[in-house]
């Protein structure tokens, strides 16, 4: 009774430091996690080496004597469009680019790391025993969205996403891994939420590069997340055109999700779209400085004129830093060869000339998709 009572005591906490679910479990190998030795074998995890870490086959090896994970969630969605809503597409004289929205305003790695040691200390003024814990944001060899299902926090639908029928998918996971001996949420012999996709197909059926390959399996390589953010090198031809104008990340599959209809919205300030200053050219051809563009649809103009100094800056504590300066021009120089830019639209003549110095720049992989933009709007 004592080990319930604490977990209940737990979710109670992490609710009141700010996280909108909450849920315990036992560490130990979880059914889902013995598919991952194919998924790497399929080669579907593309460059991202690290998840080859043996570890994240059994969270019992993340760190010593863990006994118990909790799982918590917090929102991110906001009231502003989707990707997917018809008036996004940006008017000729000033093509945009597309950030996820998660994207959006501050580095949740540390927001949520803020609330996970929040609610460490005070399981720490609870209980006098000693004991471990540690909290990860993406940062350890944990399958977030396996044990978050096993902690009562929803079902993994077939974009691979965990979704929750009253919060949908818009929302962060963060865990502590400890060594005590918690009561799991789901009671003895109680079933994770029952998989609610039914027959719907729709992230299959929108995702532009066929990422989802079959419901429940996303080849990673395809994603428009991946190609991105954690692709260094070149992005393959063919997926180029369906990036469309993608340049950080990507919703599509959640947007069309119809759990995520009514997702709640979230009031942090952390998550609303932060706003740069950017220059354009004035009257004379000289560049004048805009205040307070938005990372929600930048305009790409801004974004192939940043150099890796304005790069740093500007994104200093946003999710944005993860995909480099380089990768970030690279992304907006597809986007801009997906503009459907036309000669004799206001920004045309100050895009190309952008494009045409990328395409002479030091680095081959963003003078190369410099080169293939001009080649689709010249």
């Amino acid at each position: 009774m004592k080990q319930a009572s604490e977990t209940v005591w737990i979710v109670e906490q992490a609710k009141a430091v700010g996280f909108d679910l909450c849920g315990v479990v036992r560490a130990e190998e979880f059914p889902e996690l013995k598919n991952t030795a194919e998924w790497l074998a399929r080669g579907y995890a593309g460059e991202m080496k690290y998840l080859h870490d043996p570890r994240r086959d059994d969270p019992r090896s993340a760190m010593p004597g863990v006994r118990s994970v909790i799982v918590c969630a917090l929102n991110y969605n906001t009231e502003h469009p989707l990707s997917t809503d018809a008036e996004l597409p940006g008017r000729e004289d000033a093509p945009r680019g597309w950030v996820s929205r998660y994207g959006w305003g501050g580095d949740y790695h540390t927001v949520l790391f803020g609330r996970l040691e929040a609610l460490n200390a005070r399981l720490r003024e609870r209980l006098r025993e000693p004991f471990e814990a540690r909290a990860y944001v993406d940062t350890g060899p944990i399958q977030e969205r396996v044990a978050a299902k096993y902690a009562g926090l929803g079902w993994l639908g077939k974009n691979t996403l965990l979704l929750n029928q009253t919060v949908g998918s818009y929302f962060f996971l963060g865990v502590i891994l400890t060594t005590l001996e918690l009561e799991p949420t789901l009671s003895a012999g109680e079933m994770p939420a029952h998989d609610l996709c039914g027959s719907c197909t729709r992230c299959l059926d929108a995702c532009p590069t066929q990422a989802l390959v079959e419901p429940y399996v996303m080849d990673a390589r395809k994603c428009i997340s991946y190609l991105t953010i954690e692709l260094r090198g070149s992005i393959p031809e063919e997926l180029r055109e369906p990036m469309g104008a993608h340049v950080f990340g990507c919703d599509i599959c959640q947007d069309v999700c119809p759990w995520n209809r009514r997702a709640p919205v979230s009031e942090l300030f952390q998550f609303q779209p932060r706003t740069f200053s950017s220059l354009k050219a004035g009257e004379s051809g000289a560049p004048i400085e805009v205040e307070n563009e938005s990372l929600l649809r930048p305009r790409l103009e801004s974004l192939l004129s940043l150099s890796e100094k304005e790069f740093r800056e500007l994104f200093r504590g946003s999710p944005l830093k993860r995909t480099k300066w380089l990768g970030l021009v690279r992304n907006a120089c597809i986007a801009a060869g997906n503009s459907k830019l036309t000669p004799g639209s206001k920004s045309h003549a100050r895009i190309c000339a952008r494009l045409k110095k990328l395409a002479v720049c030091g680095d081959s992989i963003v003078a190369e998709s410099a080169q293939w933009a001009l080649s689709r709007i010249q």
